[in-house]
């Protein structure tokens, strides 16, 4: 783990090290005070030396001032390379997020991956900064100030050292139980954020059916968790600081006792015990900043883990082998496909043993009770869920013969549930060819009938449609997702209920267009309004236990089953 973090300042080494030159300078010019005040109580003083003593007043001052200079490009240039590794980090997560597969979205909350990517970088970058700083800084202090004790008293100094073991004993103690409780804390600030952001989502449908303090305490149960998980974590806090804090203070007393004995019985003179006080003052700080890097690094290295927990999660693969797929004629076929969401084997399968024939450039619909599984046929076919048995070919060929990349540049979906980005108009219908001029995006959406509408706002193509959208209506928002799908223009459609938010005149409108975009392309068609697809090429009858009929229109009418029933019902 601790490897896999360290790689992520390779990029920076440069000014990793000249961050570590500057600190190690700073730490030297701490030593100098010291010195220079054993000098001036035991000779410039008793000596009368007034230019050497204004000389080293004036060498102090050049030191501090250089000083200020090396802390300036510590804070500000080793938090920048915080900021970058923390960028790092999150740039890798993201696009390892991108990456994997339905199923995991199917099972994890979009707040958990928030606060995960978020939250737990921002430790991540104190400790990145602070950390190593910390770390190096108390080692040459620390070091430093023994050495330099050891010329005025080698005895004192030992027992002045005697206590480092037991802060350093006490501070691996508490360690495990700091990082239990900030693992803790962390997991409920996750699921604080998810329930927040479900909330945000869903304040519409709160406000309809006046749930506000359900959802309140909902909400309130989660964060009281949280706040537990908290107070547990500063407890072992409040432990390891009171803990460190006792230690320090009796190394404080050890040395003003020791070093008032030994200055009383003429080991050591007055000019040196000033000094040594002052050195052990030095030599507290180092100690104080391994107190503070403990803290930083259960902090820090609990996001990393969390990180890393994710980045473990086994993305979207291509099978050994996998081809670009180039050109595609559009003959689909299901064989033998059996599919259930879950990997438990208890659960019911939603498609069993399916076979299904589609023709190149053929329109075939899926219809049929709910729960039947046409959506997730749909699903199948770019590969966003992985089969349990059977396969499915394109012109002929498995499709996990193909990269999922190229497969899925193939296959445009309109899915039933519309997601807007944030940001304008133009920036939504480009999500289907992101290279698109403007002119062809003008032209999708024309093809879309969305063209008039978005000319006459303010701002056009430049207008903000809001969070998931909600600047505009349910109609405009399936058909700029329906003008993504003109503007990809792939050999292969999947509309899924693609006109189910639209009034009859523009679902007229739209169903022309699409008509018009089907020809002599393979389109599968999820609908519930049997009007939408009574002119499709083939129309199959899907229920939970396989194909129940299939035919055109009029010969599934002319049979009187299930079809006919449904028709009857909702056509």
């Amino acid at each position: 783990m601790f490897k896999k973090f360290a790689s992520y300042y390779v990029p920076y080494l440069r000014l990793f090290t000249a961050d570590m030159v500057c600190a190690f300078l700073s730490s030297v010019c701490n030593m100098f005070y010291p010195i220079v005040t054993r000098s001036i109580i035991n000779v410039y003083i008793p000596e009368r030396r007034f230019f050497a003593l204004v000389g080293w007043m004036a060498a102090l001052l050049g030191i501090y001032l250089f000083k200020a200079g090396l802390n300036y490009f510590i804070q500000y240039y080793g938090h920048v390379m915080g900021v970058l590794i923390t960028m790092d980090i999150r740039r890798d997560a993201f696009d390892h997020l991108q990456r994997l597969p339905f199923t995991f979205f199917d099972k994890t909350k979009a707040g958990t991956l928030m606060s995960r990517i978020i939250n737990d970088t921002f430790e991540i970058a104190e400790l990145s900064h602070h950390g190593p700083e910390d770390l190096f800084l108390s080692i040459v202090m620390l070091s430093g100030s023994f050495a330099i004790l050891c010329t005025m008293s080698v005895s004192l100094t030992l027992i002045i050292f005697a206590f480092v073991p037991f802060l350093l004993w006490f501070a691996g103690l508490m360690r495990r139980k700091l990082s239990r409780t900030s693992m803790k804390t962390r997991v409920e600030i996750g699921e604080v954020n998810a329930d927040l952001a479900n909330s945000i989502d869903g304040v519409r449908i709160s406000k309809a059916f006046e749930t506000s303090r359900h959802d309140l305490e909902k909400f309130q149960n989660g964060n009281k968790a949280y706040a537990l998980a908290r107070k547990q974590q500063y407890r072992a806090m409040a432990e390891f600081f009171s803990g460190t804090g006792f230690i320090m203070d009796l190394l404080l007393l050890a040395t003003l006792s020791s070093g008032g004995l030994f200055a009383y019985y003429g080991e050591i003179d007055a000019g040196e015990f000033a000094a040594y006080l002052l050195f052990v003052g030095l030599f507290t700080e180092p100690i104080k900043r391994l107190i503070n890097f403990v803290e930083q690094l259960q902090n820090g290295m609990t996001g990393f883990v969390r990180i890393q927990e994710l980045m473990a999660e086994e993305p979207e693969q291509d099978d050994e082998g996998a081809q670009e797929l180039t050109d595609v004629r559009g003959a689909v076929s299901f064989e033998h496909v059996t599919f259930r969401y879950g990997d438990d084997k208890a659960d019911r399968n939603v498609l069993s043993d399916l076979c299904l024939d589609i023709r190149q450039g053929e329109t075939v619909a899926l219809v049929g009770p709910s729960g039947g599984g046409k959506s997730t046929l749909c699903h199948l076919l770019p590969r966003f869920y992985e089969l349990d048995a059977g396969r499915i070919t394109l012109d002929g060929t498995d499709i996990r013969r193909y990269t999922r990349l190229s497969l899925r540049r193939k296959v445009g979906i309109v899915q039933q549930e519309t997601f807007l980005f944030s940001g304008s108009i133009r920036d939504n219908i480009a999500y289907g060819n992101v290279d698109a001029s403007d002119g062809e995006i003008r032209a999708a959406a024309q093809k879309a009938s969305l063209d008039d509408f978005i000319s006459a706002l303010p701002d056009g193509y430049d207008t903000y449609v809001g969070e998931r959208g909600v600047m505009l209506s349910g109609g405009q928002k399936q058909r700029i997702a329906i003008a993504r799908v003109f503007l990809k223009n792939p050999p292969v459609l999947i509309l899924d209920e693609a006109t189910s938010a639209l009034d009859n005149v523009t679902e007229a409108q739209i169903q022309k267009a699409l008509d018009e975009l089907s020809q002599g392309r393979t389109t599968l068609v999820v609908a519930h309004r049997l009007s939408t697809v009574r002119h499709a090429d083939r129309i199959v009858v899907l229920t939970d236990t396989g194909i129940a009929e299939q035919g055109r229109h009029e010969e599934l009418l002319a049979r009187n089953g299930l079809y006919a029933a449904l028709w009857g019902a909702h056509g």
